[in-house]
């Protein structure tokens, strides 16, 4: 994304496997960018393999670089997105945020706004117990969560995705269901909604 010189930025940080969270990420920085102001910072965490001799990349082949702490520190809002994994997000962003303890002890992200998204390959794959699991480390920092409120039309018509607690997407087994037009309203709806919170509360 294209920052101004004087823009504040949200990061939108996610974990994809297939794709899908990858797609609602990009849907929540347009939404982020509608807002005079704001930019979006897109960055991704590394797969966990289960060997304990390998080790990624430390700049991916494709898509979003990898998230430092930094890029908390700096943001004035966080998009925080993973597919559901029994229900739980993925163990690549727990690990992650796992490593967040220094953050924590300084404060760095207290009253800072945050929103979450997911994406499961079946309708009923746990997509509001994944992010609710997204905010509970989020409320330990100190984040101020948000979520999609009903005055998002989409929220009432949507026969995909779409919750309360945050932009979800129904993807297929494979990731092979591109999101609806009622999924990336509420994506792009949150972001803006994210974006024009943090510019208050930074202000």
């Amino acid at each position: 994304m294209k920052m101004a010189s004087d823009a504040r930025e949200i990061l939108v940080l996610y974990y994809s496997h297939h794709g899908s969270v990858r797609e609602l990420a990009r849907h929540i920085a347009r939404g982020i960018e509608q807002t005079p102001g704001v930019v979006a910072r897109l960055r991704t965490v590394p797969r966990v393999s289960t060997l304990c001799e390998t080790t990624a990349a430390s700049i991916p082949e494709a898509g979003a670089p990898y998230v430092e702490a930094i890029d908390l520190e700096e943001c004035i809002g966080l998009a925080m997105g993973s597919p559901t994994r029994f229900g739980n997000m993925a163990a690549p962003l727990k690990y992650f945020l796992d490593s967040t303890s220094g953050l924590w002890l300084k404060g760095a992200l207290v009253g800072k706004p945050a929103v979450v998204f997911t994406s499961s390959t079946s309708m009923h794959g746990g997509q509001e117990s994944t992010l609710l699991s997204m905010m509970l480390p989020l409320l330990h920092h100190g984040m101020m969560i948000l979520g999609l409120p009903y005055t998002e039309a989409a929220l009432s018509t949507t026969r995909e995705g779409g919750t309360p607690y945050g932009a979800s997407h129904v993807s297929g087994s494979n990731g092979e269901t591109a999101a609806s037009d009622a999924e990336k309203q509420l994506a792009v709806g949150l972001g803006r909604r994210l974006a024009e919170t943090a510019i208050k509360l930074a202000s």
